[in-house]
């Protein structure tokens, strides 16, 4: 579909033989004419429908004419089902099931493929494409799912001509055995991820899997595989044993639902801006967010505000009315709404802490109100004995004059690191799991940070284990001082990162404002630090080498996660493995990202003007004042070396001089003699194609040059793959984990994977069930 435009043009003639009184007659005609025109356009332009069924359909989206809409791909039909559901928003002939203008995105029915087996094999099979359009399959959201006995299927896709990606995934059965409810682990059922970006998807199956074993059992013959949205799906036993996947999903016969992130345009938010004719954040009191897909970008009101940030007008952002709407003070206390922000005062004649969960008292007797202004009593000037008493005695009632004085500077701290911005937008994001503790709460969970509770610590402060009242077992990080720079973002920050969900990243669960500098409150990961696991004699047990590439592995995904999928992306800033913790199962969990908003009070000999750690820190920041996404991947590429070797990032080793390991390390593979620097446990020759291949992934990563680093998701995508080749030890071939190093992340995985058997292919492509 090509863009659209109604142009209106009338022509005419003045002769130069006219006289002026006539020419200027024409033109007054003319003009006439024109406002005629242009005011039966406007009069007679249709309202554009904005419900089908029922979804909302807000613009960019539109059903009917070309205004109702941006641009194509954003223009739907309302057409009737062909079942008896009604009418429903199409695009093209895929059925919308929801559009969020908010997280960019849309659901989708998706076909499903299928193949059966019944004396001879059928099948059909579905493509999906997404090219030039604002559309992109969602990596964050979907699954590829397949279900079945003895099938393996495959998904294809590309994010343009260029860039190609092909992976597949198996699903057994073993004979009488059931598959269990909302279990999808290879048994009857399995998924596996899809990369970012995608813009076209295919499914096909293998013939030389299929169900004619098991056609005369208890399962049916028939395997299905489709990209899913993963929280919408939960795996029943009769997907395998009936048709029920197919045909009694609680979708409709044959369709699954998928999410896709929508964007416009395929410029940055920068470049966007430059533009203000296209440009699409048009409301008042709206701005621009980068797109989660990674291609073009979004339109979001400002804090304070929800509406359409696409149009102008009463359907653009609007003030929401925190005091109608949440009811965010104390109930004997006055809320006043402003734009984009609501205040909370005690009534005249009152006093005490307005906020939600305090309370306005009277003024006592003998004193008075102001009668415009609440919040303050005043002493009248002339009282009796007994009101005197009576005053005196509701005064020492009161808190002490230290008392007060601590409640005032814990408002002040409060206010100064950001607190009400915090409480704001807590309460304007419904759903949001973060809490503001007290100083008492957290005193009281640390018996007041005792020292029997320290985690760990160093020039940034002190990690505490704590316990809290209702028993959640959770880690406080109390910082040493913090950017006065930073203090007003605060609390913006801090709703960023508590949005951050993966589950190799430790989660914030909440802070601490009433102090001088905020304390952090996070999930207690059980198990240590890697620093911990690969260095100290009271944790070292034997690390097997599929232990290390599993940690390596996960916390690559984790700060591919922060560089690539997070909004506003996120750059650690101290990777180290002192920050990679580790649960009871040796799950890797990174910590302290977003770092570098907390300033750490530097105590070693290292710089003071970048932050980071000695060992860790990206030789290019020493030049340049400057941490960017490369920067981790240096500081991760010196933690891939610790898991190599088993040294730290500085270490002694024969003299009292201190030692670089990414020094050492970069000679050692110059000189051909990393077997020498290897950690003893991993000496092994039937690995060490696999140790070779890391040891050169680590090499890219410690480039002088940030720009010829890899990026975290290349590191992670090759560690992923790389740990799947250690768990299969059939795939022992060297120019085959040679190849798999020197593919860039475009996910040309047909390139590889057509030259394998089948065996092979089970190892390098084909993810069991996660």
């Amino acid at each position: 579909m090509k863009s659209r435009r109604r142009e209106s043009t009338i022509r005419g003639t003045i002769g130069g033989a006219k006289g002026m009184t006539n020419i200027i007659g024409e033109l007054v005609l003319m003009y006439q004419l024109l406002v005629m025109l242009f005011t039966t356009a406007a009069e007679e332009l249709p309202a554009c429908q904005r419900v089908c069924g029922d979804v909302e359909i807000p613009y960019p989206f539109g059903i009917g004419p070309p205004h109702c809409f941006r641009e194509d791909g954003f223009d739907l039909t309302c057409s009737k089902t062909n079942d008896s559901r009604g009418y429903k928003p199409f695009n093209g002939n895929v059925e919308v099931t929801n559009i969020s203008l908010a997280s960019g995105q849309v659901r989708i029915y998706n076909a499903i493929s299928w193949q059966c087996y019944n004396k001879e094999l059928a099948h059909r099979t579905w493509v999906l494409d997404l090219n030039d359009t604002p559309y992109r399959l969602s990596n964050i959201s979907n699954k590829f799912t397949v279900i079945g006995c003895d099938t393996l299927a495959y998904i294809g896709g590309r994010k343009n001509e260029i860039d190609l990606y092909e992976s597949g995934c198996v699903s057994m059965c073993r004979n009488g055995i059931i598959p269990t409810n909302g279990s999808c682990t290879g048994i009857g059922c399995c998924q596996t991820s899809i990369p970012s970006g995608l813009s076209f998807y295919n499914v096909w199956f293998d013939a030389k899997f299929n169900s004619s074993d098991v056609q005369d059992q208890e399962f049916n013959p028939c395997s299905f595989a489709v990209l899913l949205e993963e929280d919408q799906f939960e795996f029943q036993s009769t997907y395998v044993t009936k048709l029920d996947f197919y045909s009694n999903n609680g979708w409709p016969v044959g369709k699954a639902p998928v999410v896709l992130d929508w964007a416009i345009g395929n410029e940055t938010c920068e470049q966007a801006q430059r533009n203000q004719t296209t440009y699409a954040c048009i409301s008042d009191h709206s701005h621009c967010v980068g797109s989660p897909g990674g291609h073009g970008y979004l339109c979001n009101c400002s804090s304070g505000y929800r509406g359409n940030p696409y149009v102008h007008g009463a359907d653009g952002c609007q003030d929401i009315n925190e005091c109608d709407d949440q009811r965010p003070c104390a109930e004997t206390a006055t809320c006043t709404n402003a734009p984009g922000n609501f205040s909370c005062s005690c009534p005249p004649g009152t006093h005490g802490d307005p906020q939600k969960g305090g309370t306005c008292y009277p003024c006592p007797p003998g004193t008075h109100g102001d009668p415009q202004i609440g919040g303050t009593c005043y002493p009248n000037n002339k009282l009796s004995l007994t009101v005197k008493l009576v005053i005196g005695n509701y005064f020492l009632s009161m808190p002490s004059n230290k008392q007060r004085m601590l409640m005032r500077v814990k408002k002040r701290y409060f206010q100064q690191n950001g607190g009400w911005q915090l409480l704001h937008e807590i309460r304007s994001n419904q759903g949001l799991a973060f809490m503001i503790f007290t100083k008492e709460e957290l005193e009281q969970a640390t018996n007041k940070f005792d020292k029997s509770c320290v985690l760990g610590h160093g020039g940034y402060g002190t990690v505490y284990k704590g316990i809290l009242t209702d028993n959640r077992t959770v880690a406080i990080k109390k910082s040493k001082m913090i950017d006065e720079r930073l203090k007003k973002e605060f609390g913006k920050e801090m709703i960023i990162l508590s949005q951050i969900n993966h589950k190799n990243v430790v989660k914030l669960l909440g802070c601490c404002l009433e102090v001088e500098v905020p304390m952090l409150v996070y999930e207690f990961v059980s198990n240590g630090t890697l620093f911990q696991l690969i260095h100290e004699k009271s944790h070292r047990v034997p690390i097997s080498l599929d232990l290390r590439l599993k940690v390596a592995s996960e916390s690559a995904g984790a700060l591919a996660y922060l560089h690539s999928s997070a909004s506003p992306p996120i750059i650690h800033g101290d990777v180290k493995p002192s920050n990679i913790l580790l649960d009871d199962n040796y799950t890797a969990k990174v910590s302290d990202f977003g770092a570098s908003m907390l300033v750490p009070m530097d105590e070693t000999q290292c710089a003071t003007l970048v932050q980071g750690t000695c060992g860790y820190l990206d030789p290019e920041v020493l030049q340049t004042y400057h941490l960017t996404d490369k920067s981790d991947v240096y500081s991760f590429g010196v933690v891939l070396l610790e898991l190599l070797t088993g040294k730290k990032a500085l270490y002694f080793e024969g003299s009292k001089d201190e030692k670089s390991l990414a020094s050492t390390f970069i000679s050692a593979m110059k000189e051909n003699q990393l077997l020498q620097l290897l950690d003893g446990q991993i000496k092994n020759e039937e690995d060490m194609d696999v140790i070779q291949a890391v040891a050169e992934l680590a090499n890219q990563c410690l480039n002088f040059r940030g720009q010829e680093r890899p990026s975290m998701d290349e590191v992670a995508e090759k560690l992923d793959r790389l740990r799947k080749f250690k768990l299969h030890p059939w795939v022992q071939h060297p120019e085959e984990i040679e190849r798999l190093l020197e593919e860039s992340s475009n996910y040309r995985e047909t390139d590889t994977t057509r030259h394998y058997s089948l065996e092979k292919i089970a190892a390098l492509d084909i993810e069991s069930g996660r």
